[in-house]
C-alpha cells in the first residue's frame, strides 16, 4: 500500500474523530468531572467553615431534603415563576412568529427588533426591572393605576408576596426569551412550503386553525427544543431572582424567601452557609427534577401538537 493510500485512509477514518475531539475533552474536563465531582461531595460531610467535619455522609444529604421546608419552599417558588413565564412565553412567540411570517412593512426591522430584548445584558436588564418594579415609584404600578387597574393608595409592593413577586420576575424572563423563541419557530415556518396554507384557505381555515393544525404540528421538533430548553432554563433560574432582591447579596429570596429559587437556595446553602455537601445534594436533586420535569414537557408537548394534525 502505498503512503497516498494510507493518508487516503487515515484522512477517511481517523480524521474525523481528530476534529470533534476537542469538543469531547473540553466537555470532559469542564462538564462531566464537576458533575461526577459534585456526586462526590453530595455524599460526604463538606463544610467550608469546619474543616475537621469530614468523612462520608452516604444519603444523609439527600434525606435531610424531604424535611426541609427552604428547599421545599425553593422548589415551589420556582416551579410558580416557571409556569407564569414558560407558558405565556412561548405561546406569544408562537403567535409573533406567526405574525412575522407574513408580509408586512419594515419586516428586517421588526424581526430585528424582537431580538434586542436577547442581546441586551441580562444584568443591566434585570436592573432596569428591578426599577420598574418598585412599590413607590415604579413605573408598573403608575401603568396599572393609569388603566384604572391600581389603587394610588396602596400600591403593590411586588417583593412582599408570592404572586406578585412571581410575576415581576416572569415578566423580566418573558421580556428576555419570547423574541428568541420567536425568531426560532419563524425559522422553522419558513420551511413550510405556501400551498400548504393556500391549500387551507380554501377549504376556510383561518389564521388561528392554520396555526394550530397546520403550523405547530410541522414545526414540531423545534418546540420541543424550544419546550425543553425552557424548562432547564426555568428551572436553573438564578440571576433575575437574584439581582431582583434590594439586598442581592443575602440571597434569600425575599424577607420570607417569597421568590428564593432553588439555585439561589443552593448558592446560598453553599457559598453563605458554607455547607457544600448539602448544596450538591440540592444541586443533584435540581438535575434530576430538571430531567423529569424536561422529559414529560416533551412528551406532552409532542401529545399535543401531534394530536392536532
Amino acid at each position: 500500500m502505498s503512503w497516498r493510500d494510507r493518508l487516503h485512509r487515515f484522512d477517511l477514518r481517523y480524521v474525523p474523530y481528530l476534529l470533534v475531539a476537542p469538543f469531547f475533552l473540553i466537555f470532559l474536563v469542564f462538564g462531566m468531572f464537576p458533575l461526577l465531582y459534585n456526586g462526590v461531595v453530595a455524599l460526604r460531610h463538606y463544610r467550608l467553615d469546619d474543616p475537621t467535619l469530614t468523612g462520608w455522609a452516604g444519603s444523609d444529604n439527600f434525606a435531610r431534603l424531604f424535611t426541609d421546608s427552604d428547599f421545599w419552599n425553593a422548589l415551589y417558588n420556582t416551579l410558580g415563576i416557571f409556569l407564569l413565564s414558560t407558558v405565556p412565553q412561548l405561546f406569544l412567540a408562537l403567535v409573533l412568529a406567526s405574525l412575522l411570517n407574513r408580509r408586512l412593512r419594515a419586516q428586517t426591522w421588526w424581526r430585528v427588533g424582537f431580538l434586542v430584548p436577547y442581546v441586551t445584558p441580562l444584568v443591566a436588564s434585570t436592573l432596569v426591572f428591578g426599577v420598574f418594579f418598585s412599590r413607590d415609584f415604579g413605573l408598573a404600578n403608575w401603568a396599572l393605576q393609569t388603566l384604572g387597574l391600581g389603587d394610588p393608595a396602596a400600591p403593590i409592593d411586588w417583593r412582599a408576596t408570592k404572586l406578585a413577586s412571581w410575576t415581576a420576575i416572569a415578566t423580566m424572563v418573558n421580556w428576555k426569551w419570547i423574541g428568541y423563541n420567536a425568531l426560532l419557530y419563524l425559522a422553522a415556518m419558513q420551511s413550510i412550503p405556501r400551498d400548504v396554507y393556500e391549500a387551507s384557505a380554501l377549504d376556510g381555515a383561518g389564521a388561528w386553525r392554520q396555526l394550530w393544525r397546520i403550523t405547530v404540528p410541522m414545526i414540531q421538533p423545534v418546540v420541543l427544543f424550544t419546550v425543553v430548553l425552557s424548562t432547564i432554563g426555568g428551572f436553573q433560574l438564578f440571576t433575575e431572582p437574584m439581582l431582583f432582591e434590594l439586598n442581592s447579596q443575602a440571597a434569600t429570596g425575599g424577607a420570607n424567601g417569597e421568590w428564593q429559587t432553588v439555585a439561589q437556595l443552593i448558592y446560598k446553602v453553599g457559598w453563605k452557609d458554607l455547607n457544600l455537601g448539602y448544596a450538591g445534594a440540592m444541586s443533584w436533586a435540581l438535575f434530576l427534577i430538571v430531567l423529569v420535569v424536561a422529559g414529560f414537557n416533551a412528551w406532552l408537548t409532542g401529545r399535543l401538537s401531534g394530536g392536532r394534525r
